[in-house]
């Protein structure tokens, strides 16, 4: 596959640290959350981090597929994406979960439906997720 685009982020202190981007645009203080034993402290964590990039890829790619069939996508089209996380059933380590929700003020369900079926085809984090993308992983 031809890489059209690379970034590179970094964390210290693992899920109570901090995470940056490798131009220092994405700056953010990582904390864990209650539910997970952390205190709850200003912040955000991995999956608030994987719920933002995945939902915006989606929505690029839901306007590419919308562009590929002529179809207007008003501004105020929105993709939420909940991620979960929790303990795996094989008591291996953690799994997640994620959903996705598709909102396109204006447009009809049949159509509205479409462009998502074919969005989650082309977006890398959906592929990813559905094919379970081998990472390989390299000690500095």
């Amino acid at each position: 596959m031809p890489i059209l685009y690379t970034t590179k982020a970094s964390a210290t202190g693992g899920r109570a640290g901090r995470a940056v981007s490798e131009n220092g645009v994405l700056d953010v203080t990582l904390t864990v959350p209650k539910e997970l034993g952390g205190d709850g402290a200003t912040g955000t964590n991995p999956e608030q981090l994987f719920a933002a990039g995945y939902s915006a890829c989606f929505l690029g790619a839901l306007k590419f597929v919308a562009g590929q069939q002529k179809v207007k996508i008003p501004e105020d089209t929105t993709v939420s994406a909940k991620v979960g996380i929790g303990p795996r059933e094989d008591g291996g380590g953690f799994g997640i979960e994620v959903a996705l929700t598709v909102d396109i003020p204006g447009l009809d369900r049949e159509t509205a439906e479409k462009l998502a079926a074919a969005a989650h085809i082309v977006c890398p984090y959906s592929h990813a997720m559905r094919t379970s993308t081998e990472v390989p992983v390299t000690v500095a």
